[in-house]
């Protein structure tokens, strides 16, 4: 019987290996915490409030890019100098952060560094699997879970350390230099790592048309009157929506077969996961801010307090991990994507003036939301894709989770800028973001909610183990 213990994973030259793919996914997990916790004090030394969502949006819009480029720079690069490539980007995104004169120059920074942290993470999935036999995958995919994990206990506290100190330029350094230890080891530990000999291809016109739809959203965002800025939301979301149909006909493809369709258990479940995402990414955007100007907080605190949500995703996630059955499946998902919603309303209706404790237990219903459901919508959605979409659709999971996430975090500076944000960070700005900010965010939890009970219902079951051509469809 093969060896699967932790021993035998860290033996034959694995350890260093290991430990090289471990400091990939700690910089990818760290991010967001670190930086949302750190953006009230960015703001205050830069300005640029009209900008604050750019910095989430142009990362995920940067990370997108990357990804679903992986797989193809692997091939023409080989896996040893696309890391080392991935690297370098990364190391780049972080250093014009760290010495960033303008919040402008600062969001070109958050974009390279996207773009680093998107091809890391699709290349430390390439080394799993080509560097560990497949006896070590579920311990290599759980340890990386559990990075996460720590990614979420430690980001609020280096975030909010540094900028507590007034130095929160050193939270870049610090990750440049250890992005810089990544790119050094990556040429020596993935050395006899031969390229691959095939990919399918990048979907650059798809990949074009998305980025032209979040700047559309994201402009929106600067924009000096209401009615233009509701124009640029309503033509970027048309625009997002005509990528589905180039996708549809293209041979190199983004999203597998029907994806935008709404009847299919495919084009419901990702449609779920798409506006589930979007609607919390209000919290993530601008919770630390308003909880530190409304709420009195200490940066420390209020990335705690938002962390509330990532706390409680991965607890849920860890409780219903043994649930199975179409039944309990079923149950799972339509609990969560409840919670979700209840979440954001909650938030909506406590961010304001509520006791912080109100505040927080929405953000950790809402987190407790997505631990319930991610898992399960992700698996029912590959149930359900053809045998020859199966690849491309579970690459596309990711992908349409960070697309979600750049739309969410577009439109709710759209809905801040035009409550007063761009005047800054004092009672007023904040009052009013914390109140249409979140109010913005229901009607993408309904929708959210809305499909995850349509991909869950009896018509879906019934259906769903006749995937083998077309994606199953809803009647």
């Amino acid at each position: 019987m093969a060896n699967t213990g932790w021993r035998d994973l860290l033996t034959e030259g694995r350890l260093p290996r290991f430990a090289l793919i471990a400091l990939g996914v700690w910089l990818n997990a760290a991010d967001s915490l670190v930086t949302a916790t750190i953006m009230p004090s960015v703001g205050r030394d830069l300005g640029g409030y009209q900008y604050f969502s750019w910095t989430v949006a142009g990362f995920l819009v940067g990370a997108i890019m990357a990804g679903a480029s992986s797989g193809r720079l692997a091939e023409m690069f080989g896996l040893r100098r696309a890391t080392t490539l991935a690297g370098l980007v990364f190391t780049a995104g972080c250093l014009i952060g760290a010495s960033a004169p303008s919040m402008a120059w600062f969001v070109a920074g958050r974009i390279i560094q996207g773009l680093g942290s998107g091809w890391i993470s699709g290349f430390a999935m390439v080394a799993v699997a080509m560097l560990f036999p497949p006896r070590h995958l579920a311990r290599v995919f759980a340890s990386t879970a559990a990075i996460w994990g720590i990614a979420t206990l430690l980001g609020p506290l280096v975030g909010g350390a540094f900028a507590q100190a007034g130095n929160w330029r050193a939270v870049f350094w610090l990750f440049a230099a250890q992005s810089l230890v990544f790119t050094l080891a990556a040429p020596w530990l993935l050395t006899r790592t031969a390229k691959e000999q095939h990919a399918p291809g990048i979907p650059w016109r798809q990949l074009g048309v998305l980025g032209l739809g979040i700047a559309a959203i994201a402009i929106g965002d600067v924009a000096r009157s209401a009615s233009l800025a509701i124009a640029l939301v309503i033509g970027g979301l048309a625009i997002l929506a005509l990528v589905l149909r180039i996708d549809h006909r293209s041979k190199v493809r983004l999203l597998p077969h029907r994806a935008g369709d709404l009847r299919t258990i495919v084009g419901s479940g990702y449609a779920s996961l798409v506006a589930l995402t979007a609607a919390s990414m209000a919290l993530t955007v601008y919770g630390p801010a308003i909880l530190q100007q409304l709420h009195g907080l200490r940066p420390i605190a209020a990335g705690y307090a938002v962390a509330a949500e990532a706390l409680l995703w991965t607890t849920a996630a860890l409780l219903v991990a043994g649930v199975e059955g179409e039944r309990g499946e079923r149950r799972a998902i339509r609990a969560g994507a409840a919670c979700v919603l209840a979440g954001v309303v909650g938030q909506a209706l406590t961010m304001r003036a509520a006791p912080l404790g109100l505040v927080v237990a929405a953000a950790a219903v809402m987190g407790c939301g997505f631990g319930l459901s991610t898992s399960f919508s992700s698996r029912r959605v590959l149930a359900a894709l053809a045998d020859e979409d199966r690849a491309i659709g579970s690459a596309a999971l990711m992908t349409v989770r960070q697309i979600g996430g750049a739309v969410g975090a577009a439109i709710a500076g759209a809905v801040a800028n035009l409550v007063g944000f761009t005047a800054g960070l004092n009672d007023a700005t904040a009052s009013a973001a914390a109140l249409w900010v979140f109010a913005a965010s229901v009607p993408l939890a309904l929708a959210g909610a809305a499909a995850a009970w349509r991909f869950t219902g009896s018509a879906s079951a019934a259906q769903l183990g006749a995937s083998a051509s077309p994606p199953a469809a809803l009647s």
